[in-house]
């Protein structure tokens, strides 16, 4: 899942500044870890306890109140009955990566990732995107080629992965909805030919850059391997001590292969 972090932060400080080039400098003195990342190592939390996924993103997101969260999900961070509300946003795509990582057969990653979505997301497009982004790491974990991580993706949630990122940039805009974030996110991927270049690929469309690098990171480290060693440390200087320890611990027990 360092991946997913490693593309939420460096894609942070394209968020409200978009850019539609590959030509920039990866990690910026301004870059930061958000609440992509912080949701993140929540659900990697959550799987590495109990499974208590509303419980764990509560109280790990509270410990960070100020990684940027959108309206809706801080209102049900703070609330003391706390229920979902229907969002089809791309709040549950981004935080699901540890899911793809951690169960071993598609239908209990796709049955898990509708646990992590459906607790704030249970709009169908929520947990759809989340869904999706969690079966493509898991299949690029086990060693699927990029055409079947496509045609897998496009036969169950029916995405339109037909584009290429030339055609998708010059019109694409800050799209915080799943339907408007998944599909271009993967195309990142399927279009990369490192794990840096995939990253540089979304945050090039120009929209809400850090969760599609998020997305796009997860889904390269599992295919490519690993997290290259220099984008692996500076992330590690990004984050604070308690969510390092989370990614530490996650990372001792589901990607022993990890070559960072």
């Amino acid at each position: 899942m360092l991946g997913a972090i490693a593309g939420d932060i460096i894609g942070s400080i394209y968020e409200g500044n978009p850019i539609k080039t590959k030509d920039f400098p990866l990690f910026d003195p301004r870059c930061r870890f958000t609440d992509d990342s912080v949701l993140t190592i929540a659900v990697a939390k959550a799987i590495l306890e109990d499974g208590d996924y509303l419980r764990w993103i509560r109280d790990i997101g509270r410990r960070h109140p100020r990684a940027g969260y959108g309206g809706s999900f801080k209102a049900w961070l703070l609330s003391d009955d706390p229920r979902p509300y229907n969002s089809w946003g791309n709040g549950a795509a981004m935080r699901v990566s540890p899911v793809g990582f951690a169960f071993d057969d598609p239908e209990t990653v796709l049955a898990e990732a509708a646990c992590t979505a459906k607790i704030t997301h249970n709009h169908p497009e929520g947990i759809k995107g989340a869904q999706a982004v969690a079966l493509a790491v898991f299949l690029a974990r086990t060693g699927a080629g990029k055409e079947t991580i496509k045609e897998e993706t496009v036969r169950r949630f029916g995405y339109d992965l037909d584009r290429g990122l030339d055609d998708i940039r010059p019109h694409y805009h800050f799209d915080i909805s799943c339907q408007g974030t998944v599909p271009e996110a993967i195309i990142a991927f399927l279009e990369s030919t490192s794990f840096e270049d995939a990253v540089r690929n979304a945050v090039s469309l120009g929209g809400d850059s850090d969760t599609l690098a998020c997305i796009t990171g997860g889904i390269a480290e599992a295919w490519y391997g690993s997290v290259p060693a220099p984008i692996a440390g500076m992330c590690r200087g990004c984050l604070t001590e308690d969510l390092w320890a989370v990614v530490d611990q996650f990372r001792k027990k589901y990607l022993l292969t990890s070559t960072w």
